[in-house]
């Protein structure tokens, strides 16, 4: 009989009163493990309230004690990561060296904001006129809200709720519901590190959850990361509803291969940017731009490193697990079938893998395809899958014309040992994150994340200085005393409360 997975608020389990459910599976094995709760509006407000019932106590408490609790939270995550990889694993499907990867990557962000103190200092200005000072502080925003998608359970959550918490706001995490019990893990880990009940809750559902988040007028901000169409959904929705949103959407990302590149080192990149996660992530190298004479012996390459990738459950010795569930599973085959059929060439086919897991797993192995064209829709959608399609250039202006006319502008990379070439192309293409002979430019937690054009909805990217300028409002006071005060005598060293 499959669990039930529940809400969580005020640092306890909470049930709802809704009775829909979800199922959660195991990608490997096509086994229902467990059945989300769906909340209903009536759920969603109870989880809204409670958040909005501790923030003006949270708000109120010192940074000192703030950050106790950020680094106790970051000592257990560290010392039981573990734990959450293997729930990562059992309903995403990623290898669990991968999900240790990606917890370790949102911990980054955690770790960012234990130096919040820092971060929130404002300016001040002595004697700005006669007796007169001005200064400025940051303070929070309220009850601040957290969409998550299914493909980084506790990473990209852990991009926003870290800086959330450390500048005083109160969060309500919606995960994704095909994969939600990584959310009550990580709740439970807050509640054991100190954190004051109502400050992070979760709010298991769907689009009903996410309507109301986006129009409560106790929500003040939404954080959101998915495909393209759902965050502008998000957007205009949230905006609407005087809310701060930022909305990541989605991504077509590109990777130049100059002549001049190291070839091995560009088809290992190619292999591990295109298949690592089984392809499902939003920074995932799905267009390969091979330019010059080079695109038969890079593809040579890719395909002979891709051949020997074993697949099959993440719990065992497999270098990429299956897809997150089956209809995902033949969305991304249905793509590979389109493009045979559009004239690309199928160098690896992974439609017919012979995984390592049940036989009723979601399996679809590495694809590689090559002699894909600009208007094949292996090429103008994005499959977020184990789907690599090799694009044939002549020139350098032709791959960046071919970067610059997507609509997508998340990551981009550019193989080359010519620092000139480089550093042009870092300046000429229209994209948020650019790697130079690295794959994957997810840049690191004091940096900023997030992408241009169609991959962004809003001004604020993630984590980084935008993170703590997203979560805070920027006050000026302007200030005269006529009269000194005089506080008494104490003669112990001062202490942080």
């Amino acid at each position: 009989m499959s669990n039930t997975i529940s809400h969580w608020m005020n640092n306890k389990a909470y049930t709802g009163n809704s009775d829909a459910t979800a199922p959660v599976t195991n990608p490997a094995t096509g086994e229902v493990t467990g059945q989300v709760a769906l909340a209903g509006v009536e759920d969603a407000r109870a989880v809204i309230d409670a958040a909005a019932a501790a923030f003006p106590s949270w708000r109120d408490t010192s940074l000192a004690k703030r950050t106790q609790i950020l680094f106790a939270f970051r000592e257990l995550l560290n010392a039981r990561k573990g734990e959450l990889a293997e729930i990562i694993t059992s309903e995403h499907g990623k290898v669990v060296s991968d999900a240790l990867g990606e917890v370790s990557r949102g911990q980054e962000v955690v770790e960012f904001a234990c130096g919040i103190p820092h971060l929130l200092k404002g300016g001040f200005t002595e004697n700005a006129s006669t007796k007169v000072d001005v200064y400025s502080i940051r303070q929070p925003l309220g009850v601040v809200g957290v969409i998550s998608p299914f493909n980084f359970p506790a990473m990209v959550p852990m991009w926003f709720f870290p800086i959330a918490i450390a500048t005083g706001n109160t969060v309500v995490l919606k995960p994704s519901e095909k994969d939600p019990t990584a959310s009550l893990w990580i709740a439970k880990l807050w509640a054991e590190a100190g954190l004051p009940p109502g400050v992070f809750n979760v709010l298991q559902g769907d689009k009903t959850a996410v309507d109301e988040l986006l129009t409560n007028k106790a929500v003040k901000s939404v954080s959101f990361v998915g495909s393209t169409p759902i965050a502008q959904y998000v957007y205009a929705t949230g905006t609407a509803h005087d809310k701060r949103v930022q909305a990541l959407g989605g991504a077509k990302n590109h990777a130049v291969i100059l002549p001049d590149a190291d070839l091995d080192l560009a088809a290992d990149a190619m292999v591990n940017a295109g298949f690592g996660s089984a392809g499902e992530r939003c920074m995932a190298i799905s267009a390969c731009v091979a330019v010059g004479p080079i695109a038969d012996d890079l593809v040579a390459k890719i395909a002979e490193r891709t051949a020997p990738l074993k697949i099959g459950d993440g719990t065992k010795d497999s270098d990429m697990g299956p897809l997150v569930t089956k209809a995902h599973r033949d969305k991304v085959a249905s793509y590979i079938d389109a493009g045979e059929t559009d004239g690309a060439k199928i160098v690896v086919d992974g439609r017919n893998v012979q995984a390592n897991g049940g036989q009723d797993g979601f399996w679809l192995g590495p694809t590689l395809i090559d002699h894909v064209t600009p208007e094949m829709s292996v090429y103008t959608d994005e499959i977020f899958g184990p789907v690599l399609s090799v694009i044939r250039v002549e020139t350098y202006d032709e791959a960046l014309q071919l970067i610059n006319d997507n609509p997508y502008g998340n990551g981009t990379a550019i193989f080359t040992n010519d620092g000139g070439a480089a550093r042009r192309f870092q300046n000429e293409v229209q994209v948020g994150m650019v790697g130079i002979n690295v794959p994957i430019p997810v840049p690191m937690a004091y940096y900023s994340f997030g992408g241009w054009k169609a991959s962004l909805f809003g001004d604020s990217h993630a984590h980084g200085m935008d993170g703590v300028q997203f979560f805070t409002r920027q006050k000026a006071i302007t200030s005269r005393w006529l009269d000194p005060s005089h506080g008494g005598i104490e003669l112990g060293f001062p202490q942080n409360a």
